[in-house]
């Protein structure tokens, strides 16, 4: 008998690795056993010092993802404690993806919608092709977006933006999804895959302390509130570190430098 597939594959090249959210047969939509084996790999990766950026991907090139697979609503879904349940798995994930310290690339082929927008829109930058949908259609289904889903929304877009996707849910293309603050970066849709590892590349190629250290202080800065005088020091903190010898260093020898994350 051939074990089936995992629905969330792990691939490693060097520095970098490939989350594939691996439902092809579905356009990648998620199940509640999809949604914790994501938030299991990402917790994993966060532990891991070694890894220099991520890439989340769908698998083929027809969807990054549509979202929650609803043929499962009616067993897993169908009434205010099972969807608590669910939501917590959900919720768990995101918050997963949110917290986890390392650089993500989203590689959005296709379409984007729902649940596939939540994630993509969890990553830092995210890359689609000019072919790609995107939209949140689930006042349609009678369905609620609960706070922890409808934060990470908001932090992507603002809340008017969020509101207006959630509203009308309507999907729209690349080039809106652009001006909405959805998506970083429109490429034709056969260069997705070239672009999205080539801005891996040059994120991994930089120094990993930083990167960690400017992913704190744009959180920090956007809870509102006086920064204290350990926070400001903090900023200064790099100078102390082996990288950042490594590379004024390299600058001025004029070569690559190899950053160590120390």
């Amino acid at each position: 008998m051939n074990t089936p597939e995992p629905t969330v594959i792990v691939q490693r090249d060097q520095d970098i690795v490939t989350l594939t959210l691996n439902r092809p047969q579905k356009l990648n939509a998620f199940t509640k056993p999809m949604w914790e084996l994501l938030g299991t790999r990402v917790s994993d990766l966060s532990r891991d010092n070694t890894v220099r950026c991520i890439v989340v991907r769908g698998a083929g090139e027809k969807a990054f993802s549509p979202g929650n697979d609803i043929s499962e609503f009616e067993t897993v879904r169908s009434n205010a404690q099972q969807a608590e349940e669910y939501g917590g798995i959900m919720h768990d994930t995101i918050n997963a993806l949110r917290d986890c310290p390392h650089p993500k690339v989203a590689m959005i082929h296709g379409i984007c919608v729902g649940g596939g927008l939540e994630i993509a829109g969890l990553c830092d930058i995210r890359i689609c092709g000019d072919n790609s949908r995107f939209g949140v259609p689930i006042a349609r289904l009678g369905l609620v977006m609960g706070y922890t889903e409808i934060d990470a929304l908001a932090a992507l877009v603002g809340p008017s933006v969020a509101y207006e996707i959630l509203l009308e849910g309507r999907v729209f293309g690349a080039e809106e999804a652009l001006g909405k603050g959805v998506v970083s970066r429109v490429v034709a849709a056969d260069q997705v895959t070239n672009e999205a590892m080539e801005t891996a590349r040059r994120i991994a190629a930089g120094a990993p302390l930083v990167h960690r250290w400017h992913r704190k202080f744009l959180n920090r800065l956007a809870e509102n509130h006086p920064l204290s005088d350990r926070e400001i020091r903090e900023g200064y903190a790099c100078y102390d570190t082996e990288d950042f010898a490594e590379g004024y260093r390299a600058f001025l020898e004029k070569r690559t430098p190899q950053f160590k994350g120390q």
